[in-house]
């Protein structure tokens, strides 16, 4: 599985995920300021799931209809915490990941959108 990290999900948390053997790329080393829709889009072509903790991925992929390959959103999730949910929607979630889900998660549940 290959992820685009959000500047605001952290390095911390990338780095996680490239000590598990992920393909992770960030945002904040190709562009610190770029725009939502952009993100999505370079996710789209590299087939990436984005992971972030801001709420609008969700707005352009289902109001707007922007096409992606998944979205992970922890917009409520504390530094400390990123890594043990991260780790949760990987293991019982990869296959809706794999279906273009958008999973949002949260400190008491996992919320998955098909």
């Amino acid at each position: 599985m290959k992820f685009l990290v959000d500047i605001c999900a952290g390095k911390r948390l990338a780095d996680w995920l490239r000590d598990h053997g992920y393909d992770v790329l960030e945002v904040r080393d190709r562009a610190p300021t770029m725009e939502d829709d952009k993100i999505l889009q370079w996710a789209y072509i590299e087939k990436r799931v984005v992971v972030t903790m801001d709420k609008d991925f969700g707005t352009l992929a289902v109001a707007l209809n922007q096409p992606h390959n998944g979205i992970v959103r922890l917009p409520d999730v504390p530094v400390l915490e990123r890594q043990r949910m991260m780790d949760q929607v990987i293991l019982n979630h990869s296959q809706d990941l794999e279906n273009c889900a958008i999973i949002t998660v949260s400190r008491k549940h996992i919320r998955v959108r098909l």
